[in-house]
Formats: structure tokens, C-alpha cells, sequence
């Protein structure tokens, strides 16, 4: 290699370096399979979120690593408007306890990056940028009584606006190799940063009135932002066998330090680490134009104490073993279909289905994070403008889903006052994004 042409390349990556720096201080709104998005890269996600054994760019770097090795020198560079509707619901409790509200904030811009360089024919180095995960709720307060006169108190009892707004952005540099023609392995560092508020729980803080819930007072609301870091892996392996592919990968445990600001909150002081996950796929070339293809995953969520303990845990929240919002861990089935239409159009659509994390006694707290959709429709299409450039489109629907469950509120003030609370949700999305080989 020249000193001109490595010179040009420690350029590139300069420049994916400075785009992946300003994608991450933007922050991420997800929450389709869980909290993470049900598919990462507009190709992707306009196919139902498949993507383990069909890299499409270089976002494959978010679904399978391997898939880097096949994708070629490109960057690909996206936005998708996220709209999800949140609500949550009281009933049959005592007087002034009855009430319900919508979550005000609806609208958040995702962003996405990858970009992807050929070493040699069997090497790749990339990078991608993405959204881990997230949920942002914003409840107006003042439905409720709470023994405070009437419309003093939100959904939970405290006081002002209601909410959580968490961000999770990841960083994933990718290294993907071709040990043989028609197979690649892949590994890609995780380098993950949180962003963590939540407003009006004063209820839940050892307030004046109601039990002590905390083993850190002042440490549950109302702080304002607070950060972490943490680091993880993902492997993947990619084989192609004629008309079939098969894809495998699985993404660590990313291990975050602590919300010192909420350790009277979380599990574990503050402890908020993401799951693991795995995952396999197939895709099947069913004619020179249609490709199929599959993918199952599971999201580890019940391994993660702030997020898999039971709210009904004995134990203060912030301790060790404290409560968490009891998510289980859930499968989530990817289909899709991509019909090569045309030289210049590629049309896409797709299916994914998740098992609910939340369960009826688990609704309290979830009213803060009510990730309850299950069944989504995607639709996409590609235009290619030039034999260097192209331009995706997807489109995400999840239909409306709701739980319904017992109140905590029923352990504090007595059996039936605390009434029956629902939580529900619908999504849509839609994003673009526009790809550059070179």
C-alpha cells in the first residue's frame, strides 16, 4: 500500500469517526422488541428486522458482524421518525386514586450510521452506530388525589409531570473475515453510553405519608440526567451454501457503570447494565429476484435486576436484590421478503412478532415503560440513483396492545384500594436512508 493511499484511508476513517461522534451525542428512542428496535439499517427494518444471515450494509455491524465481510466499501448514513403512543390507566380504586393519561411526548428522530472498508477480498474493518435501546414517557401530572386535594398528584402519586426518558446509544467497531470463500466471522467491540431521567415518582422517594420504598432517599427522582459507560462484545458467523444462507450472533451482557444519581431506583445502587442477546437466521434465494428469510432471537432482560426483579420484591428499592419493573426475557420471530424489481427498485416487507416482557402484576411500575407491542408490518423499497448511490425507505407499524394487572397501590393502602391499572401502546415509524459505495 502506498503512503498516498494509506493516507486517504486514515482519512475515511477519520470522517466515519466524526459522523459517528455526532450520531451519539443525538441519543436514541427505541421500544419495540422489548426496549431495543425491532430491526437496525432502513433495509433491515423495512424486511421485518432480519438480518443475521442477509447483510444488506453496513449497519450489519448491529445485526451480525460476519455480515461486514460481504457488504463491500460503503457508508450508509439514516433517520427514522419514531412515533410511539403510550397510555396508562386506573380504575376500581379508592376515591381520588382513579385516573389516566397519555404520554405527551410522541415524536423522536433515530438516527443511524455505518460505514464499511475492504482491506483485502476476506477482510473488512467497519464501524456502526446505533440505538441500544431506550423509552421516553411524559405524563402530565394533576389527575390524582392522593391525599393531597383533587388533581395534586400524577398517576404514581408524586407530584408535576410524570416520566422516563432513557437513551442508549452503542458504537460498535467491526472487524469481519473470511477464513473460506462462502463463510465469515466477525467481532465487534461494544462501546455503549446511557442517559437516564425520571421526573415525578416523589411517592416512591420515602415520602411524607407513604412507606419507606428507598434504601437511598433522594436518590430516586427528580435529579435531572445522569450518565454511564459501559463495554461489551458481539461474534457472529455468516455461511452461504448455493441458494442458502445461515447466520448466527450473540451480543454479551454490556456491563454499565452505576446512575449514582438514581442508586435509591435501580437494583444494585444504580446498576442498569443491557441484556444479552443471540440470534440465527436463514435466507433463502427462492428465485433470481425473490430472496425469503427468517430470523429468531432471544433478549436476556430477566438477567438484568433493575430490569428482570419483580416490583413486588420485598426488598428496598436500590438494594441489592431490590425491585425492578420484571420484564421477562422475550423471542422475537423476524420474516421478510425482498422482490428485486427492477435494476434501479427493490421492494421489501416483513413481519416480527415479540413475546410481551410485561406481565398483569408487573403493570405499576411498567406504567413508566409500557414496551407491551407485540405484532408489527413493515414495508421498504431501495431506489438505486446511481450505481453508487441509493436511497431506502421503511415503514414500521406495531398494532395496539394493552396490560392490565392489580395495583401496588393494593400492598399499601389494602386489598381492592388500589384498584386495576392498564398500560397500552401502538408504534409507527417511518426512515430513510441513503447509502454511497465507493
Amino acid at each position: 500500500m502506498t503512503r498516498n493511499a494509506r493516507g486517504k484511508r486514515r482519512a475515511e476513517f477519520a470522517r466515519a469517526g466524526c459522523a459517528a461522534l455526532c450520531l451519539a451525542a443525538t441519543g436514541a428512542v427505541n421500544a419495540t422488541d422489548g426496549y431495543f428496535s425491532h430491526g437496525y439499517g432502513m433495509r433491515s427494518k423495512g424486511m421485518g428486522g432480519v438480518g443475521v444471515a442477509l447483510p444488506f450494509d453496513a449497519m450489519a455491524g448491529a445485526n451480525n458482524p460476519a455480515g461486514m465481510a460481504w457488504v463491500g466499501n460503503r457508508m450508509d448514513v439514516g433517520i427514522d421518525w419514531f412515533q410511539p403512543r403510550r397510555s396508562a390507566m386506573r380504575s376500581g380504586a379508592a376515591p381520588g386514586l382513579n385516573g389516566s393519561a397519555r404520554s405527551d411526548s410522541n415524536d423522536f428522530a433515530v438516527p443511524e450510521f455505518g460505514y464499511n472498508r475492504m482491506l483485502r477480498d476476506d477482510l473488512s474493518l467497519g464501524i456502526t452506530v446505533y440505538g441500544a435501546g431506550g423509552m421516553n414517557t411524559d405524563y402530565p401530572g394533576g389527575q390524582l388525589n392522593c391525599g393531597a386535594g383533587p388533581n395534586t398528584a400524577n398517576l404514581l402519586c408524586g407530584s408535576g409531570r410524570l416520566g422516563v426518558n432513557l437513551m442508549q446509544l452503542t458504537v460498535a467497531p467491526t472487524v469481519a473475515w473470511k477464513p473460506a470463500a462462502e463463510h465469515s466471522i466477525g467481532v465487534s467491540p461494544l462501546f455503549t453510553f446511557q442517559r437516564f431521567r425520571l421526573v415525578g415518582a416523589q411517592a416512591f422517594d420515602n415520602a411524607p405519608g407513604f412507606p419507606p420504598f428507598t434504601s437511598s432517599p433522594g436518590n430516586v427522582t427528580n435529579n435531572g440526567y445522569d450518565s454511564s459507560r459501559g463495554f461489551g462484545a458481539r461474534v457472529g458467523y455468516l455461511g452461504r451454501f448455493d441458494r442458502l444462507a445461515f447466520g448466527a450472533s450473540y451480543s454479551s451482557r454490556i456491563h454499565m457503570s452505576e446512575f449514582s444519581k438514581y442508586r435509591g431506583l435501580f437494583a444494585g445502587q444504580g446498576d442498569f447494565d443491557i441484556p444479552a442477546r443471540y440470534a440465527v437466521g436463514i435466507a433463502v434465494e427462492a428465485t433470481p429476484s425473490v430472496t425469503l428469510a427468517a430470523d429468531i432471537e432471544r433478549i436476556r432482560y430477566s438477567s438484568i435486576a433493575a430490569i428482570g426483579n419483580s416490583s413486588a420484591s420485598p426488598a428496598p428499592l436500590g438494594a441489592a436484590n431490590g425491585p425492578g419493573f420484571g420484564w421477562k426475557d422475550v423471542d422475537a420471530v423476524h420474516l421478510g421478503v425482498q422482490w428485486q424489481y427492477s435494476r434501479a427498485i427493490t421492494l421489501r416487507a416483513g413481519y416480527n412478532h415479540t413475546s410481551n416482557p410485561i406481565v398483569a402484576n408487573e403493570v405499576t411500575f411498567n406504567i413508566l415503560a409500557p414496551a407491551v407491542v407485540q405484532d408489527h408490518v413493515t414495508l421498504g423499497m431501495s431506489y438505486a440513483l446511481s450505481a453508487e448511490t441509493e436511497i431506502t425507505a421503511a415503514y414500521m407499524h406495531a398494532f395496539g396492545n394493552s396490560v392490565s394487572g392489580r395495583s401496588l397501590f393494593n400492598a399499601v393502602l389494602g386489598p381492592g384500594a388500589g384498584g386495576t391499572e392498564s398500560i397500552s401502546m401502538h408504534q409507527n415509524s417511518l426512515g430513510i436512508a441513503i447509502s454511497k459505495r465507493f
